[in-house]
């Protein structure tokens, strides 16, 4: 009797046991359905869509192949299309100065993933033969970008050219305007050095910078010279001043660019509303040559040319202070005028 009673409890417990496992893949395999025929919580729900200030860093090393191929014209139409890349009109443009590190700005920016520099300096602006190409000409020497990043090209000399505001002010009245300045009287140097390097690998001989940055006549500061004249930071931005807003002009700090980076690169995504990207590890110290290089990822790195950093030559101390002296009272102004202070004697 007991043992039919045994029995007959196995018997039970099997069919119930049975019964569970039927009902359990039956819901399984229905709720698998539901989710193919009409998902519970979607994908795009779960995940909202990245704004363009969410973009991850991780996605630089693909975004900069990418790019890369464009630049070299490997890519071909259908990747044009399939990213949806585009050639966008700058909406930041690094108008000067010569010689304050406009390259290494426009290098150390581009490490940001938002950002898509144009390589090469376009001189559309300044160029009355380029200018009158057309808008389409100038669009048309933009790298390829996606839509949600910025492009930035980089011509110094359009600081100092006087048809340039009003034309780029036609183009976008409210483009973002990036300075970088030093030290006047260091930076007018700097400009001597690079065109004595130039005049020297073609063997042709170069007046002293005294004697240009002097008039030998009067002994006064020679205004006519265009290193002396590019380093009046006031009288070039004031002609910027009658149309754009002060608000749309970022004064960035060439000398210390070189010394500190990270601080003046934060303070620029800051001004073009860029999520905080770029950070030390982009940044490290080569000793060698005396500046910061940048690291894209663990792979690719990257060190501005060896033009970069040139040696200055002497140049006597009266003449140093007698151009500190002349810059002075234009230096107060700038600083007056920007709301921002530098340490410049």
């Amino acid at each position: 009797m007991l043992f039919k009673q045994q029995a007959l409890l196995r018997q039970k417990l099997l069919v119930l046991g049975s019964l569970a496992i039927g009902s359990l893949l039956y819901l399984v395999a229905r709720v698998g359905s539901l989710d193919r025929l009409q998902p519970v919580c979607p994908i795009d729900s779960r995940l909202a869509p990245q704004l363009p200030e969410q973009i991850p860093l991780r996605t630089l090393q693909y975004k900069r192949g990418l790019l890369h191929e464009l630049r070299k014209g490997n890519a071909t139409k259908e990747q044009i299309r399939l990213h949806n890349l585009v050639q966008q009109l700058p909406r930041a443009i690094i108008i000067g100065v010569r010689k304050g590190g406009t390259r290494a700005l426009l290098e150390m920016l581009n490490l940001h993933p938002a950002v898509v520099k144009a390589s090469q300096e376009i001189h559309f602006f300044d160029n009355d033969q380029n200018y009158a190409k057309g808008i389409e000409w100038y669009r048309g020497k933009m790298p390829f970008s996606f839509p949600h990043q910025i492009t930035i090209e980089k011509s110094p000399a359009y600081f100092i050219t006087e048809e340039v505001p009003e034309r780029i002010f036609k183009m976008n009245s409210s483009v973002k305007l990036l300075i970088i300045v030093r030290e006047p009287t260091t930076r007018a140097i700097s400009d001597y050095t690079q065109v004595l390097e130039g005049k020297e690998r073609k063997n042709k001989t170069y007046y002293k910078f005294e004697k240009l940055a002097i008039d030998t006549n009067t002994c006064d500061v020679n205004t006519k010279y265009k290193a002396v004249r590019t380093s009046i930071y006031t009288k070039h931005l004031e002609r910027w001043l009658k149309y754009f807003p002060i608000e749309q002009f970022h004064i960035v700090d060439g000398d210390k660019l070189i010394t500190d980076p990270l601080p003046e690169l934060q303070l620029v995504e800051q001004f073009l509303n860029l999520p905080p990207r770029i950070s030390q590890y982009n940044l490290y110290f080569n000793v060698t040559r005396g500046f910061y290089c940048l690291r894209f990822n663990i792979v690719f790195n990257k060190c501005l040319a060896g033009s970069k950093g040139r040696i200055h030559p002497d140049v006597d101390p009266s003449v140093v202070t007698k151009l500190r002296k002349f810059f002075h009272p234009f230096n107060q102004k700038f600083y007056q005028i920007t709301g921002r202070t530098f340490n410049w004697p």
